[in-house]
């Protein structure tokens, strides 16, 4: 049973001792007049007093128990909400009569969520407090939280815990409130841009806007599979076609791939299409958002980032072939021969697949030699066509791309091009994806004939970008797996949950 455990049940006595004194135990009739945080900042004053008191002030406050020291006419509290943490000074004597002794002492504990009324004061070593003329209890906590100074050490408690994470850690909320502040002032930059923000179909009935595996689900109504998105493109792409020439939208992706320090199967990126732009247009736009980010976040331009800096007054740009002699050591006489990268890479100890074309293996050179060393802010362009089977073929050299991804401390955080928007050509690149996918590739893009047709209806010239949200808040936080900056990542089940899965089949 979930409250076996005998601390839980000497908790519940305690509320069920308080219902039968006549405290409702959860009640709901708060009366909090500020927040924690703001009654430090309006009684800052209180300093300056002679008496360090001012008793004609009077709040009411509300928080959860985090420390609690009993004495036997006073005790001292600290109690914590959203906003900060405070210390209140209780006395026996200022509150009800044998409320303090039988009531506070025997029945409320760390934990619990009270609501206390007083003055502000400043204690004997400087710290400016609440001294309580009335206390009520509004939330009994029947689980004890873990010993303070220890708090919680294990992750994959604290990734399935997280509201106990969110309990004893401020730091870990402080990490999501940047995460909803990124979101809200990409929704801003972008609307202030003249960006409509549009919603897509999160179920479909291709899996396509880029090379992933997907998750799949049956309709029951309509009788047939639809696929959990993978990228919101070809349905944004649509409304360009339509006659909108600058959306967004923020949103989930699926992808029923491996997890690791920078992937869950379920991830939030913002994708843009831009009419009558090009890719370097987006470099710019791109810059332009980031230093809008850091301005009303109030970072400083150079972060750090575990042991390295990252430098955001400091935006490179570089080809991908280039970038693999310059940056990755990779010698310039094999990048064009698909077999002397082959032996490279086999000489390096890498596995070398020799089905693979000459974009793709390049592209392998690259994410073995080349990505981990980009540190700061490096747009990578000019990609292969053959691994970027929806952007727009560069007019002087057709083998190549007017693509680029953005890296940041060595991971990928934006890709984007210039779209294609010659509907043959895409369908020949579609039907090279299938190709693909018929010789074991299930990560290939499946042919979408409905937008082939909506692009021969003729879209105009477009550029187009997706930036990871989860992986952009790492950057910001400081924060090294994905996990850390989802409320609820994806896990594994527990054997007991799995064995209860069983019971109920």
């Amino acid at each position: 049973m979930i409250f076996d455990n005998k601390f839980i049940q000497q908790r519940i006595q305690k509320a069920k001792v308080l219902k039968e004194s006549g405290f409702n135990p959860y009640s709901n009739d708060s009366k909090r007049n500020t927040t924690i945080n703001k009654y430090i900042n309006v009684n800052q004053d209180i300093f300056d007093k002679e008496e360090k008191r001012d008793e004609k002030r009077h709040y009411i406050v509300s928080g959860r128990i985090k420390l609690l020291r009993i004495m036997g006419k006073a005790s001292f509290a600290k109690i914590e909400d959203e906003s900060g943490m405070l210390q209140v000074y209780i006395a026996r004597d200022n509150l009800p009569e044998g409320f303090y002794n039988e009531t506070f002492k025997k029945n409320i504990e760390v934990g619990d969520i009270i609501e206390v009324g007083g003055y502000p004061f400043v204690t004997g070593k400087g710290e400016l407090s609440l001294h309580v003329d009335e206390l009520k209890l509004l939330t009994k906590a029947i689980s004890p939280l873990p010993e303070k100074f220890h708090g919680i050490t294990d992750k994959e408690i604290r990734y399935r815990k997280r509201y106990l994470d969110l309990i004893m850690n401020s730091e870990v909320r402080r990490t999501f409130q940047i995460r909803s502040q990124v979101i809200s002032l990409t929704r801003r930059f972008f609307e202030d841009k003249g960006f409509l923000e549009v919603e897509t179909p999160m179920m479909h009935p291709i899996a396509g806007g880029a090379n992933a595996k997907p998750f799949v689900t049956h309709h029951n109504a309509l009788g047939i599979d639809r696929y959990l998105r993978i990228a919101p493109e070809l349905y944004l792409k649509r409304l360009i076609v339509g006659g909108f020439e600058a959306v967004f939208e923020i949103n989930r992706n699926f992808r029923n791939e491996g997890m690791d320090a920078t992937h869950n199967p379920e991830f939030t990126s913002i994708e843009f299409y831009w009419a009558y732009k090009t890719y370097k247009d987006l470099i710019e736009i791109t810059k332009e958002y980031f230093h809008y980010l850091f301005d009303h976040l109030n970072l400083p331009t150079i972060l750090p980032y575990g042991d390295m800096e990252v430098n955001f007054d400091n935006f490179t740009e570089i080809p991908l072939i280039k970038s693999l002699s310059e940056i990755g050591g990779v010698p310039e006489e094999i990048v064009y021969d698909k077999e002397k990268i082959l032996e490279y890479l086999q000489s390096k100890g890498l596995e070398a697949n020799a089905a693979m074309n000459l974009g793709q293996l390049q592209g392998e050179l690259f994410d073995e030699f080349v990505e981990e060393k980009l540190i700061d802010p490096t747009f990578i362009t000019e990609y292969p066509v053959e691994i970027s089977p929806l952007a727009r073929r560069n007019d002087e050299n057709p083998e190549i791309t007017e693509r680029f991804e953005l890296f940041i401390a060595g991971r990928e955080i934006a890709n984007a091009f210039s779209e294609l928007n010659d509907p043959v050509d895409q369908l020949e690149r579609f039907e090279g994806q299938m190709a693909a996918k018929d010789s074991g590739d299930d990560e290939a893009h499946e042919m979408d004939s409905d937008f082939v047709e909506a692009l021969s209806y003729g879209m105009a010239p477009t550029a187009g970008q997706g930036i990871g949200i989860d992986r952009l808040v790492m950057l910001l936080t400081n924060e090294h797996s994905i996990r850390d900056v989802l409320l609820f990542p994806a896990m594994k089940p527990l054997h007991n949950e799995i064995h209860e899965e069983d019971e109920n089949e």
